[in-house]
């Protein structure tokens, strides 16, 4: 266990915070704050902020106590720092990428400028408590759509509407942070549509909205026609992280169960491990280069999870929070 926290030391909302990180790995941090009953939104890109009334029962639980100055070395040393300064970087390719969209086959046309819409859209990316569909994940479909349109010799305008998709289809992301919601079936496709209602409201004006719009509902279950070439591209760039290497998978697999972790295990365990069982049941990649490039790591991933799904003992992470 690699978990740390410092003293509480920094002023916010009438009380003292500290910093809770993991010096190796993210899927560590989460499934510990997950256990602790951390909550998602207390996450920020490398920490979680915990108030000072919580610092003694962190300890307690296993965080080991440092100096603010050795929580950050440690945090440099073990590659998870996440300084501002790269941050700031990520927003201005985030907006650069946008900005250059409305130059593509079909600029928007509505009441609201092209850079306030991406302003929203990076806002909304923002929000406290993603921890897996965030910034992070919105840059990697982003990239893999790019990537496999290249390798596919896609169109310019399937490759806009594709791009423009992926930065509506996660653009609502409630379910997770919704009490009642439980990561199967409706609680997936509400966020789905919601996403597609935004992407119709803010491209109003634009050509390739109603297709955008169509391209966000998909992912909801990425069930792609033969003939769908935004479609596949789409998909196989967001489900592009279980064919990512072990690390990064785990990750990702820590970062959606914190999302959930007002879900009792004995509710998320079979729920998360039917999705996974659905998604092995037929080829996960519909592109041939996606399929070259993730679907043995991915299978293998999946099949991982679903074991340890299975096998993971009762009473873990509680839903009465």
């Amino acid at each position: 266990m690699a978990v740390l926290v410092d003293p509480p030391a920094w002023p916010a909302h009438g009380t003292l915070w500290s910093h809770l990180v993991s010096d190796t790995s993210l899927a560590e941090l989460h499934t510990f704050a997950a256990l602790a009953g951390v909550p998602a939104r207390s996450f920020d890109v490398d920490h979680y902020d915990v108030p000072a009334s919580r610092h003694a029962e962190l300890v307690a639980r296993g965080a080991a106590p440092v100096s603010g100055r050795d929580l950050i070395r440690r945090l440099v040393a073990g590659g998870l720092r996440h300084p501002e300064r790269r941050r700031l970087a990520e927003d201005a390719w985030l907006r650069e990428h946008w900005a250059g969209l409305a130059t593509g086959p079909s600029d928007g046309s509505g009441s609201v400028s092209w850079e306030a819409v991406g302003a929203n859209l990076l806002a909304r990316w923002s929000e406290p408590g993603r921890l897996h569909h965030g910034r992070t994940h919105l840059r990697e479909v982003l990239d893999g759509v790019a990537d496999l349109a290249l390798a596919e010799r896609a169109a310019p305008r399937t490759v806009r509407t594709a791009l423009l998709a992926a930065w509506f289809h996660d653009a609502v992301h409630a379910s997770g942070r919704r009490r009642e919601a439980v990561p199967v079936g409706d609680a997936l496709v509400d966020d789905e549509e919601a996403s597609a209602a935004l992407a119709l409201e803010m491209l109003d004006g634009d050509r390739d909205a109603a297709e955008v719009a169509r391209l966000v509902r998909l992912t909801a279950t990425h069930e792609v026609a033969p003939d769908d070439r935004a479609g596949a591209l789409l998909s196989d760039a967001d489900l592009a992280v279980l064919g990512a290497d072990a690390p990064r998978y785990a990750d990702y697999a820590a970062g959606i169960r914190q999302e959930y972790a007002h879900v009792a295990d004995d509710v998320f365990a079979p729920a998360r491990a039917a999705i996974l069982d659905r998604l092995l049941e037929g080829e996960v990649f519909v592109t041939a280069a996606a399929h070259v490039r993730w679907e043995a790591r991915a299978r293998a991933n999946l099949r991982a999870e679903v074991v340890a799904l299975r096998d993971r003992p009762a009473g873990g992470i509680s839903g009465s929070r």
